[in-house]
């Protein structure tokens, strides 16, 4: 498998689409820029869509991606461990922020075990039907995956992505559920942005206090002396300093793109596999949006690298892609004003139409001659 081949399949958003939304904004009784950054969403998402008017957000869907990372043995995380199953488990029983928000907003939540360090017979079938392997590599002193895992998870979220575009999913929130998946994000983001362990290294969803904090850089500054000698192949990167989730989360992202399927990015992991997954297919970004500001340095690095604007910043720091879904509204109302605010201009009414060469304007459209001033 060669990431570079998503290059040749992954097309932008529909330019004529956009200009044709542009043009209707125009048109509507609520002057162009009263609404403000929801009238590029609406214009974003018609151009997604193939639209105009466009359609509203009728079946949206959390996608989580849980694993558990070695090197959260190394004391780098708030969370003990191993422990990512019990993060799942909270989601399953509705007990977390991501499960309690989706039940008010009632958008349906699917969780994928990519590499949960846990007996099987503790989670339903249908989240653990997917794993890769048990837990991924401590990535300071070791590869997260064998190539042969790092493609079998590529090549899962893949899966996962067509089947959610088969079912009729028209925009996806993407999260993830790990213990330490911000550590390895983190290096891939250092990595790719040729930065310094201290730049990127934050103190994680759970938060963590200093010398967890030194330990998590140090962490990160090993792993990208492994990183960096195969940074020209994203596959070999993702086993070097990834995980199964990450790399589910990367295919995941690609294949999204392909399907022409909108994705809502929550923090810093998601960021990360969106950075592997636009230097595999530059052009694949246009097809995501960033649901919140996390606060994590890395995640700043990498949506910035990618010229992608937070919608929301509010200081949520719990990750599980409750973020994501917080900003889900914010597109929801956009599509909303760009579909049902009525027209009052005809489209011949918005402009004069320009004359011919040599051709005068009529005088109503001639600018106002004011008498100089004494």
């Amino acid at each position: 498998m060669n990431l570079d081949d998503f290059s040749d399949l992954i097309e932008r958003p529909d330019s004529g689409t956009r200009r044709d939304a542009e043009e209707r904004r125009r048109r509507l009784a609520v002057p162009p820029g009263a609404l403000g950054r929801l009238d590029e969403l609406g214009e974003w998402l018609s151009a997604a869509q193939g639209a105009v008017p466009v359609r509203p957000v009728e079946q949206p869907r959390v996608v989580l991606f849980a694993g558990d990372h070695g090197v959260a043995e190394l004391g780098v995380s708030g969370r003990p461990a191993g422990g990512a199953h019990q993060l799942v488990r909270a989601v399953l029983d509705g007990a977390s922020p991501v499960a309690a928000l989706a039940r008010r907003t009632g958008v349906p939540v699917r969780v994928v075990d990519a590499g949960l360090d846990c007996d099987p017979e503790l989670l339903p079938a249908d989240v653990v039907r997917h794993r890769v392997r048990r837990g991924s590599g401590r990535i300071d002193v070791e590869d997260a995956l064998t190539p042969e895992e790092a493609e079998q998870a590529v090549r899962l979220g893949m899966a996962i992505a067509d089947e959610e575009a088969d079912s009729g999913t028209d925009l996806v929130v993407l999260g993830d559920l790990s213990v330490g998946g911000t550590t390895p994000a983190s290096t891939l983001i250092a990595a790719l942005c040729g930065t310094d362990a201290s730049v990127v290294t934050g103190r994680g969803g759970a938060g963590i206090d200093d010398l967890a904090w030194m330990r998590k850089c140090a962490a990160i500054r090993d792993a990208l002396r492994r990183a960096r000698p195969v940074l020209g192949d994203q596959l070999e990167l993702l086993a070097a300093v990834g995980g199964a989730d990450l790399a589910a989360m990367t295919g995941f992202l690609l294949q999204s793109a392909v399907r022409r399927m909108p994705v809502i990015l929550d923090g810093v992991v998601s960021a990360a596999c969106a950075l592997v997954a636009q230097r595999a297919a530059f052009r694949a970004p246009d097809w995501w949006l960033a649901g919140h500001a996390s606060g994590e340095p890395a995640q700043a690095k990498a949506l910035d690298r990618m010229a992608l604007d937070p919608l929301l910043d509010h200081g949520v720091t719990v990750g599980e892609g409750t973020g994501a879904l917080l900003a889900l509204p914010l597109v929801r109302a956009a599509a909303a004003f760009a579909a049902d605010l009525p027209e009052t201009r005809r489209p011949e009414e918005n402009a004069p139409e320009a004359p011919e060469p040599g051709e005068k304007l009529p005088e109503e459209h001639l600018p106002e001659q004011r008498p100089a001033e004494d």
